[in-house]
């Protein structure tokens, strides 16, 4: 199956996931509500420019603003953890160059530490924006704040995990790099 078609079916798998699934959970819902939408940015190739990597974030984060209802609330953290992430890549990746080796970000790519050190990074920045941008319109204390940035991140990074060992991505070697 080719890239483009395995990317076009994740957009829409994690956008039906978080808008039926996840999004629907009651018990949740009045602090937290689960969100796994933002590994499917992470998931992205390595030769994705930064300009089409933040282009494809703020259509992913806006076609979920679209289902949920909120204008622009998804899409704003969306294209920021799609600027910081080609950073982040650059300085957890080994001197080897996996980005030269192997199509996107994964553990078989880059390892157990440094991947979970990129989706640990972008899931607090993430979570961090997203809670922000809620709470200049909620108004609530700083707290709170603190407290709903800590538990989404780790009800996020359980979810990430599951997917991880669930949906095992192993990555191809490319041997002809030119």
């Amino acid at each position: 199956m080719s890239d483009l078609v395995k990317n076009i079916i994740r957009f829409m798998v994690f956008i039906l996931v978080q808008v039926y699934v996840l999004h629907k959970i009651p018990p949740l819902h009045r602090f937290v509500v689960p969100y796994l939408y933002f590994l499917y940015i992470i998931w992205l190739p390595f030769n994705i420019g930064r300009g089409w990597l933040m282009v494809i974030s703020f259509f992913f984060g806006l076609t979920l603003d679209y289902f949920l209802g909120f204008p622009g609330l998804h899409a704003a953290p969306c294209v920021l953890i799609a600027y910081v992430r080609p950073f982040l890549v650059n300085l957890l990746i080994r001197q080897e160059g996996a980005e030269q080796s192997y199509g996107s970000p994964s553990i078989h790519s880059m390892g157990w530490a440094p991947y979970f050190l990129l989706v640990l990074v972008l899931t607090i920045l993430h979570h961090t924006y997203l809670v922000f941008l809620e709470w200049l319109t909620l108004g609530n204390d700083f707290w709170f704040f603190i407290g709903k940035i800590g538990v989404m991140t780790a009800i996020s990074l359980l979810l990430i995990l599951i997917t991880e060992l669930l949906f095992y991505r192993k990555e191809r070697y490319r041997t002809n790099t030119a």
